[in-house]
């Protein structure tokens, strides 16, 4: 008979878990991504802020599965779907049929309905967009040596971080320290040092998927750095000029500044809207697909939605957490019933079940916290476990070597090899003369 054909859309934690838990499988396996590597999301902030480039944060999807026989990658973008025919559409016309398909396409960045602000303030979602906070970080310091007034040097010396989470706090950490010690020596006409860097949430405390303790931990940690962490205020407009807040009782306030960075809120990506309209599918707000204990979209067993795009509670009742974790287990558990069927075993159905391994944020050098199984740590004993957590999750055995040797190499000297301002050279010369001095 033919073999059972797998469509898994996403190279991510999810569809690469699920790829290669199917290694073994009595299937056909195609895995059909947009981008044709696999990136380490949780290491981007590291290439955002000159720590690491982009490739020792990613890897080949090819190279990844070239072991795998019974996997084909291709590279596409699925835009639509026939439910009953069981096929899929890519964007260039391509259609492919499946038996199970596995989405798992993430998730993209929410301005809360303020896509605008984008222009102004990106965010970190992809390697182009780390790379352009790299570029808005280290272009504001040119500037500010090159400001024509002193009003001038305080916009591009102040920089303001939109969210509270893990994203955010890292941020915030790792441009204190290039501020305080990278850059320290650099420059003739300012000190870097200087710089006032704001930390911004509308929750009444930063890392809210943290303990408390752990939270005023973080907070404690990066005060001591420099960061000004401001809770309980709501982003209201965001344009090249600045960011205007409101705070709980209603004041407004505007901080002038040339750099916003968004670490805001995140909502499932555009598939899941399109595999709604087509399965009828509940999707909510923040566009995430309601899946059945088996993360299977209701009335159609075949298809799994795992990681970002899929509501699934966890056993507190709430929507689990859109981590890497998430999208592992989720990947992992839908090619095991998956490899069931193809096999032709009828197993007792079990659900899907999220094992909370704890979570993880690191502030800077030897500081970070962390929740493990109930055991919470901060400071160094918690950048100890960070720092191995993330080295043995990236996927290749050379990017781990490279990124470790990065890393010792940053935590005796604090440089930072990767401070490249990339683009348009035209336009860095014409945005430097508009603030020069005179």
């Amino acid at each position: 008979m033919p073999a059972h054909r797998v469509i898994i859309l996403g190279g991510g934690f999810g569809g690469l878990y699920a790829a290669r838990a199917l290694a073994h499988a009595p299937v056909e396996v195609k895995v059909i991504d947009r981008r044709n590597f696999h990136l380490f999301q949780p290491l981007l902030y590291q290439v955002a802020t000159g720590s690491l480039s982009p490739g020792e944060i990613c890897a080949p999807l090819r190279s990844i599965l070239a072991r795998q026989k019974n996997t084909q990658v291709l590279l596409g973008e699925a835009v639509d779907l026939d439910p009953r025919a069981r096929t899929i559409q890519l964007r260039d016309g391509g259609v492919f049929p499946y038996d199970s398909l596995i989405v798992a396409t993430g998730s993209q960045t929410s301005y809360f309905g303020h896509d605008e602000w984008r222009q102004w303030a990106p965010s970190l979602k992809s390697v182009e967009e780390a790379t352009a906070i790299r570029h808005k970080i280290l272009f504001a310091f040119e500037a500010a040596e090159r400001a024509s007034d002193e009003e001038a040097l305080r916009q591009w010396m102040r920089f303001a971080i939109v969210g509270g989470g893990a994203t955010g706090v890292e941020l915030a950490g790792a441009l204190a320290e290039i501020a305080a010690h990278t850059l320290k020596h650099e420059f003739r006409s300012i000190r870097p040092q200087t710089a006032e860097i704001l930390l911004l949430d509308g929750a009444p405390r930063i890392l809210p998927t943290f303990p408390e303790d752990l939270s005023r931990d973080a907070a404690e940690s990066l005060r001591k750095l420099g960061v000004r962490v401001r809770t309980g205020v709501k982003v209201v407009a965001v344009d090249g000029e600045g960011v205007a807040i409101e705070n709980e009782h209603g004041t407004m306030e505007r901080l002038p500044t040339k750099t916003v960075l968004w670490a805001g809120g995140v909502r499932g990506g555009e598939f899941g809207r399109v595999l709604a309209e087509r399965t009828g599918a509940a999707l909510d707000r923040q566009g995430h697909l309601s899946v059945e204990p088996g993360l299977t979209i209701p009335g159609f067993p075949e298809i799994f939605v795992v990681g970002d795009l899929a509501r699934f509670p966890g056993p507190d009742g709430k929507p689990l957490p859109g981590v890497a974790q998430v999208a592992m287990q989720g990947g992992a558990y839908a090619a095991r019933v998956i490899t069931a069927r193809a096999k032709g075993k009828a197993a007792q159905f079990v659900p899907f079940r999220y094992f909370d391994k704890g979570n993880l944020a690191v502030i800077g050098r030897a500081s970070a916290v962390a929740d493990i199984f109930g055991l919470h740590l901060h400071g160094l004993p918690a950048w100890l476990v960070w720092l191995f957590v993330h080295l043995m999750y990236l996927v290749q055995f050379q990017s781990r070597v490279l990124v470790f040797i990065q890393w010792g190499f940053q935590y005796l000297t604090f440089s930072r090899g990767a401070r490249l301002i990339t683009g348009d050279p035209e336009a860095i010369a014409v945005a430097g003369r508009l603030n020069e001095r005179p």
